[in-house]
């Protein structure tokens, strides 16, 4: 399967939210819906600009998505 629906798209956004259960809800199960929205959206761009991934060699997803070196190569 090479279009939408692929297995491995799945495997990530399951990874991701697994990482923002363990790290965001876990810690705050008892916050209402606007501060439970607000704390998952904190968390997402801490993800993307902060957090290193092992898998991404230490970098950032922002980092490899905004990497102009790449970008001209494709």
């Amino acid at each position: 399967m090479d279009g939408t629906g692929r297995w491995r798209d799945n495997v990530f956004v399951e990874r991701l939210w697994r990482s923002v259960k363990y790290e965001e809800v876990d810690l705050n199960p008892c916050a209402p819906v606007p501060e439970a929205r607000a704390g998952i959206r904190r968390h997402l761009g801490f993800y993307n600009i902060f957090r290193p991934h092992s898998a991404l060699g230490g970098r950032t997803p922002d980092q490899i998505y905004f990497d102009q070196s790449l970008l001209a190569a494709a």
